[in-house]
């Protein structure tokens, strides 16, 4: 840690002067304030994916910000593919002992073809998430447009476009209100009477499988100021399409007039405008779809009615900013932060722009605030933003990686309570979890695999190669054992146990001895979508998805199933010592627990990812599962020693820096680790010039997918902030070109929240909160001194270790003696 010449602090936490002030520009760059907390852009969204997004958790919308047409792409949540359904498949555990056998006799396709006949769920695949509507506003402006600005301002979450246009300025302003439930679009001018646009709310159909779709809807005029679309789900895998929808925009204004005809909506000579978007479904569970879509979008827009658009635009973001202002990060600003979001991208090819990095920790936040929120689904592959009937990958939820990487950052961004939809999805997979468990394995507990969508189906999915991977619900677990680290709540903790207690009996049940009589493995196992050169592969037709594949990836005692296990037997036996608990299972865990196949060291010097020494088939193949341990779980950080480093490292500099989005977010959490700050630099910078859309969304090869962007907020965090062997380490991985900086609000495991600031990469000032009382451990260097409640005391440090009590509740300053 560097922590020379901390400077003493009285009373508060005083800001620091990161920011540069432009000398060229455009006069909108000049209005930049922070260019930490703005995106914005000199002209309208010409495709989707260069939308701006808001969201309040359930609603979500894309602004385009268009001149003559304006567009809002609308989602909500609940609205999926299908409906209730099972895809267990009942006696699949007879076949199981015989498929090990083929395993641990290197048979591995024909083990491939027998998993495929009989133990695959059926349907194969799973429901997609869904558009729901789109907004559309018709202006008819037939001057030539000036001054245009597109921007979010992440400090409230407000979309804005401004122009002019004949010497009268326009502005639209859009946020989505979680307390009102509704998104609102205001329209205003600096001149009365100017506001003239017709606006259609239109549904959204399956034209690629228009000719056999069922995913109808129809739109109606409500009245003379209003518009609704009303409609049903697809059919999709044999699976009835059971949820209905309601969408509605309900319109005031200021003056003028507002007619509906048909399914236009014509406002004219208005001063300003007010739409409010509302919309449900059926939906109340993933077995229940008796809700009353109608019913709940009358509740919502009654409510808004009488309410002024102040009232509610103040209590939007009041709501917004009590989760949004708990931290922030801010990093050194050039002449370049403040030109337009996608010229600084352009830019910061050949010029640094550190504060790119800490707006990409600010938008990652405000992306977890704006699609997961309690009483919400969690965040999917794209959180809750979709504009296509089938989105790549279905946008649904993948838990080889993306799913957890999603929510890595609850804790520390200081976002606690934003987790509460994935526990309650954890808990729901238990269901039918519990049935594969016994139905497909003959196992007690629950089992999970590596894909799920609303339904929170749990068998394994997409093909032998992909579903074979029974350590979904395992590496989910672990974000259970890792809340509770950060916020010290045994309530939490004792009401997560059973949990975490059925996933372990599983695998208690479900681990096998492996021929070598030592160790203990997963059987049939697999490392997440990476072919291995080994056990006779080959090009191979796969019969249950109809496609030709490299060979097949089951083995026995993958590297990532290991780390996973040894970290969550673990995870499991420290709750149980915390609430008392005593049974034969615990002992057979801590037994089971020390069988597990260790890391292992490759003839070619790299950490193993299969138990057998083979290679990838794939050249910078973009997983890391056999670094699960570094990061983000804890075996390989425990058990690291100066060969094991060398061997981490080896993986990383063979695969290579690019990748998927998500893939580099993990790249830079894992370099991080290794306390390499300029090579997660460099990957940072990389990111942004080969897999981010231009207001920083993160792409997955060509697709959207929210979990890069998420991944990117956790990965900055471990370079600016360690917790993860109990003692808190500062600027850890700092990068040179992040010479100076704040970092407010960050949340440590054992329950501490930090501020600090730095400056020539030396920390000079911190403010440590103690939210659970318990003993403060931090790398140091030298004695120091620690302030609370007027009282100064000098600390000296024990093997490079500071450690003092605390009470709960209570702020410490410190500073150098």
């Amino acid at each position: 840690m560097r922590i020379f010449g901390i400077v003493f602090l009285l009373l508060q936490f005083v800001s620091v002067a990161v920011m540069q002030t432009a000398t060229t520009g455009s006069n909108a760059g000049r209005n930049i304030s922070d260019p930490s907390t703005s995106i914005w852009f000199s002209g309208p969204a010409t495709k989707w994916d260069e939308a701006l997004p808001v969201g309040n958790g359930r609603l979500g919308a894309m602004v385009f910000g268009g001149v003559q047409e304006d567009r809002l792409q609308l989602n909500e949540d609940t609205y999926w593919s299908g409906g209730p359904y099972s895809t267990v498949v009942k006696g699949g555990y007879k076949f199981l002992p015989e498929i090990q056998r083929l395993v641990f006799a290197e048979k591995y396709l024909d083990a491939h073809n027998l998993f495929g006949r009989n133990l695959m769920g059926y349907p194969i695949e799973q429901q997609k998430y869904q558009s729901l509507a789109n907004l559309h506003l018709f202006f008819s402006h037939e001057k030539e447009t000036t001054d245009y600005r597109r921007s979010l301002d992440l400090r409230d979450g407000v979309a804005t476009t401004t122009y002019s246009v004949g010497g009268v300025r326009y502005k639209r302003e859009v946020f989505a209100s979680a307390p009102d439930q509704v998104i609102v679009v205001r329209v205003t001018a600096d001149k009365p009477g100017r506001i003239t646009f017709t606006a259609n709310l239109r549904g959204v159909r399956n034209q690629t499988h228009s000719n056999y779709g069922t995913d109808y809807f129809r739109m109606d005029p409500v009245g003379s100021d209003g518009l609704a679309v009303t409609g049903k789900s697809a059919d999709y895998l044999g699976i009835a399409g059971k949820l209905k929808y309601e969408a509605r925009v309900k319109v005031v204004a200021q003056g003028g007039t507002i007619t509906t005809s048909g399914v236009d909506l014509n406002v004219k000579n208005a001063d300003s405008v007010t739409l409010y978007f509302a919309a449900a479904t059926n939906f109340i569970d993933y077995r229940d779809v008796s809700g009353d879509q109608h019913a709940r979008v009358e509740s919502y827009l009654r409510n808004v009615n009488g309410k002024s658009y102040d009232a509610i635009k103040a209590a939007a973001l009041s709501d917004y900013k009590s989760l949004y202002d708990r931290a922030s990060l801010s990093l050194p600003a050039t002449t370049n932060s403040f030109l337009p979001t996608n010229d600084r991208k352009d830019t910061g090819r050949e010029s640094p722009d550190p504060s790119l990095a800490a707006l990409a920790y600010n938008f990652g936040r405000y992306l977890l605030i704006s699609s997961s929120r309690p009483g919400t689904q969690p965040a999917n592959l794209q959180g809750i933003w979709n504009d296509d009937q089938n989105p790549a990958w279905d946008s649904k939820y993948t838990t080889n990686i993306n799913t957890e990487m999603n929510y890595w950052a609850v804790d520390s961004a200081n976002l606690s309570e934003l987790g509460t939809p994935l526990y309650k999805m954890i808990d729901e997979l238990t269901d039918q979890g519990s049935q594969v468990a016994r139905e497909h394995y003959g196992a007690k507990g629950w089992v999970f695999h590596q894909n799920t969508d609303i339904w929170r189906v749990a068998a394994p999915m997409d093909g032998p190669s992909w579903g074979t991977f029974t350590v979904g619900g395992a590496w989910l677990c672990t974000h259970l054992w890792e809340h509770y680290e950060y916020s010290q709540d045994k309530g939490f903790l004792a009401k997560s146990y059973p949990v975490m207690e059925g996933s372990v009996q599983f695998f208690i049940d479900f681990l096998v001895k492996h021929p070598n009589g030592k160790w203990l493995v997963t059987n049939p196992s697999t490392s997440p979508e990476n072919f291995p050169d080994g056990g006779g592969n080959k090009p191979y037709f796969d019969e249950a998805t109809g496609s030709r594949l490299p060979g097949t990836t089951i083995c026995a005692g993958s590297s990532i199933d290991m780390q996973i296990l040894y970290d969550l037997f673990g995870y499991y036996l420290k709750a149980s010592e915390i609430l008392d608990k005593n049974s034969a299972l615990i002992e057979r865990v801590r037994t089971a627990r020390e069988q597990l196949v260790p890391p292992q060291i490759g003839s070619d010097g790299s950490l193993q990812e299969w138990a057998d020494d083979w290679r990838s088939l794939e050249k910078n193949h973009r997983h890391f599962s056999h670094l699960y341990g570094l990061y983000p779980g804890r075996v390989l950080w425990d058990k690291r020693t100066p060969a094991l480093i060398d061997a981490y490292k080896k993986v990383l500099n063979e695969r290579g820096d690019g990748g998927k989005g998500w893939s580099m977010a993990w790249k830079m959490a894992l370099w991080a680790r290794l306390g390499d700050g300029n090579r997660a630099n460099k990957i940072f910078r990389g990111y942004l010039d080969e897999q981010s859309c231009m207001q920083l969304f993160a792409l997955c090869g060509k697709s959207m997918q929210v979990d890069g962007s998420l991944g990117m907020t956790a990965a900055i965090t471990e370079m600016l902030m360690q917790s993860q062997d109990e003692v808190i380490n500062l600027l850890p991985a700092l990068p040179d070109e992040w010479t100076s900086g704040e970092f407010r609000g960050v949340r440590t495991r054992g329950g501490f929240e930090l501020d600090l600031q730095w400056k020539n990469k030396r920390v000079t000032q911190l403010k440590v909160t103690s939210k659970a009382g318990g003993t403060f451990r931090m790398r140091a260097d030298s004695a120091m001194e620690v302030t609370v409640n007027g009282s100064r005391r000098g600390i000296a440090p024990k093997d490079g270790m500071l450690e003092f009590p605390t009470t709960k509740g209570v702020e410490y300053f410190l500073q150098t003696k």
